[in-house]
């Protein structure tokens, strides 16, 4: 089976730049992974970050799919603790209703958020202990088999929206093999479990009325362009760029110089959050092609969901039709 190609955008607000320009670049970068052969478009939750535009993320999710016509188009993920089972199913079926076969909703536990934001949310501290009895609930109302009695979602769409379970640890992997559902694992920025947890589903996994076989998703940070230099280069900037936004947090930070970032990459601290992006390909086409041919591979993964992180829309549009146009060469042998 060819390996499947997806994205997963994060709707980035560059400084200077208004939302309403990111949602307009998700846009772009929708119609250039659906015109490339990309499987599906995901867009995760997160809260009270000024650079991530996707905190409404059912609302982006229908935006992106009346001006898209085929391509798939979900949550990578919810963070289902945030919100009660029945909204969510009620959000998803309508996105399915008015986008028949092209939703798919992947959820998580984790807040998306600090500590802060998490009571803003209202959400308990202990939210996160119920997320499996809260996929199961949420599962019944999406499938109309609801397990709180007298209650329905509504509306809810002919068909099934497919759920997938996302996760950095061994706690996904093993809720994921064990209710049958897809698992995709977020190797992009949190990588050290990932052949762990890979192994763990694939070995306890048990069939179900949405999966016959385990299924896994695997993230992989992917800057291309024509020339390794300029991909390089653009990978450069970016880091550069995320390292900045992790610093100033605290309020410092934004006016450090690219040496300043550098050395503090290369310093231990630095070096830790460097490590979280160690699964990333800067370079041709082919080099591209190559590593992500590798990477799925090495780890057992069906489908590799790549993030485009270069600065400038126009370089991640082309980033997506390079890397689109390289793995659809590899399908063709």
């Amino acid at each position: 089976m060819p390996l499947a190609l997806s994205l997963l955008d994060l709707a980035p607000v560059r400084r200077g730049r208004s939302v309403r320009e990111s949602f307009a670049a998700s846009v772009e970068l929708a119609r250039a992974a659906e015109r490339s052969g990309f499987r599906r478009v995901w867009y995760a939750e997160h809260h009270n970050m000024p650079t991530i535009a996707s905190s409404a993320t059912s609302v982006l999710i229908g935006h992106i799919a009346d001006r898209t016509e085929s391509i798939r188009l979900g949550a990578g993920g919810i963070m289902l603790p945030n919100h009660s089972p029945l909204v969510i199913a009620e959000q998803f079926g309508t996105l399915a209703a008015l986008h028949p076969g092209r939703i798919d909703l992947g959820l998580g536990r984790a807040p998306g958020s600090d500590q802060n934001t998490q009571f803003a949310l209202r959400r308990d501290p202990t939210a996160a202990d119920t997320f499996p009895d809260d996929v199961l609930e949420l599962q019944g109302y999406l499938t109309g088999k609801s397990r709180v009695p007298g209650v329905q979602a509504v509306p809810r769409a002919d068909e099934v929206v497919p759920l997938y379970i996302l996760g950095s640890s061994l706690f996904g992997a093993r809720l994921a093999a064990q209710l049958g559902l897809p698992y995709a694992f977020a190797s992009h920025f949190a990588p050290d479990a990932l052949h762990q947890a890979v192994a763990l589903y694939r070995d306890t996994f048990k069939p179900s009325e949405q999966l016959a076989e385990p299924y896994v998703m695997a993230g992989v940070n992917v800057f291309a362009a024509a020339d390794r230099d300029v991909a390089a280069e653009q990978m450069k900037v970016a880091y550069r760029a995320r390292t900045r936004a992790f610093i100033s947090r605290g309020g410092v930070g934004r006016n450090f110089t690219d040496a300043e970032i550098d050395e503090f990459l290369a310093s231990p601290n630095g070096a830790q959050l460097a490590s979280m992006t160690r699964y990333s390909v800067a370079g041709t086409p082919q080099e591209v092609r190559d590593y992500l041919t590798s990477f799925a591979a090495g780890v057992h993964a069906d489908e590799v969901i790549t993030t485009h992180q270069a600065l400038e829309t126009e370089d991640r549009v082309r980033s997506v039709e390079l890397t689109g146009a390289a793995m659809a060469a590899v399908d063709r042998v």
